[in-house]
């Protein structure tokens, strides 16, 4: 596609992030009006989910070159929340500024680990278990992908059945 052509209308059905708008003058800089509070926000909710996914790896361990099950939940999971997230701030209506930077950026960024995800791909295939390395490689990324589907679609079905209630 060329650049500058405009995407296709399809774009509309997905969550966009909201925070900041660079064709709006006033968005342009949003970190230098109020950067200390957004980073706390994100410094905090890492915390928390760091700690949640820590809790998590140590409670269900895995042996060296087997399927790193906590991990691959945790990711999972954690995509199929992302999903939930961008859906309940972008649609559900308005919600706190800094809701997303700590929830999306530092609870569920602190929580998921694709970086672990790669070590532990790598080790189960230096322990010669090249099979269970490579199925977990494949499983977490559709795994993770067809979580955050579930999770915006999911989300959206819950919207529209509360709408939908009589009052």
């Amino acid at each position: 596609m060329p650049v500058g052509e405009p995407v296709s209308d399809d774009i509309t059905r997905h969550p966009i992030d909201p925070d900041v708008d660079l064709h709006v003058p006033e968005q342009r800089f949003e970190l230098r009006r109020a950067p200390w509070a957004v980073l706390a926000a994100i410094s905090a909710g890492g915390v928390a989910g760091t700690l949640a996914r820590y809790g998590l790896t140590v409670a269900f361990p895995h042996r060296l070159g087997g399927f790193p099950w906590a991990t691959f939940v945790i990711n999972v999971a954690g995509c199929l929340l992302i999903g939930v997230l961008m859906v309940a701030i972008n649609e559900a209506g308005r919600v706190h500024r800094l809701v997303r930077p700590f929830l999306g950026v530092g609870v569920l960024g602190g929580f998921t680990t694709f970086s672990a995800y790669i070590v532990d791909t790598q080790q189960a295939i230096a322990w010669g278990t090249p099979a269970t390395g490579l199925a977990y490689l494949a499983a977490t990324l559709g795994g993770a992908l067809l979580a955050v589907y579930a999770g915006v679609n999911l989300a959206r079905r819950f919207l529209r059945h509360r709408e939908e209630r009589p009052r």
